[in-house]
Parts: structure tokens; sequence; C-alpha cells
């Protein structure tokens, strides 16, 4: 079976070298509060909102950049994982990714559809990220 949108099997194994110490560090961060001290930068911010304070649009402010780091590669990896070939592609493998691809949008949007009736104003935004 020809599938043209997928990318080459060799993109999995570099997918799981950035997934699997992506999910390690956003652990480390999430549960233990830890952070890498040499990633404290200065970045543009498109929004801030200093405590109890009003919003601030296009502005420089200080951060560190480890969970973002982090949740980008986590990401990048995913998708490498995700949309890689397998070695074998056959009808029964692209029926799977179809069926899955079907339930994730499915639930997906089960999840808005209970934001948008039941989460108001600004908390809003937090459950959408």
């Amino acid at each position: 079976m020809k599938t043209k949108i997928l990318l080459p099997n060799r993109y999995k194994l570099i997918g799981w070298i950035l997934l699997i110490p992506a999910t390690l560090i956003g652990i480390l961060v999430t549960t233990f509060n830890w952070e890498s001290t040499w990633l404290n930068m200065k970045v543009f911010a498109l929004f801030d909102q200093p405590f109890m304070g009003k919003f601030v649009f296009c502005k420089m402010i200080e951060t560190n950049l480890t969970l973002t780091l982090s949740g980008i590669l986590f990401i990048i990896g995913a998708m490498l994982v995700a949309f890689s070939k397998e070695k074998q592609e056959d009808e029964y493998i692209a029926e799977l990714r179809l069926s899955s691809l079907l339930w994730a949008v499915f639930v997906n949007y089960i999840f808005l559809f209970f934001a948008f009736a039941f989460v108001y104003e600004s908390v809003f935004f937090v459950v959408m990220i």
C-alpha cells in the first residue's frame, strides 16, 4: 500500500531520541519543580501579565525556558514517531491509523464542547492550553 503523506521509517528513531528525554525532563519540571539555571533568558513575549496587573503586549521578559524546550521537543518527537511509516506498512496498519485519528478527533471535540458549555472567561483560555 502506497502512503504519500507519511515520513520514512528512519524518522521514527529520531522521534524516539527526542521524545524520551523530553518526557523525562517534563516529568522533572512538573513533579519536582526542577529548572535548568542556564536556560534563564530574555525572550520576546506576545502577552505578559505581571502579578495582579493588566496585560502587556509585545514585551521582552526574563523567564526559564526548560519547560518550553521540553514541550517543543516532546511535540516534535511525538509527531515524528506518530507520522513515520512502519517497516511493514499494510492495510491493517492504515486502517488502525485512520481509526485512531478518528477517535482522537472525536474525543477532542467532546472536550471542546464541554469547555465551551461549562467553562467561562479567562479560565477558558487555561483549559484550552
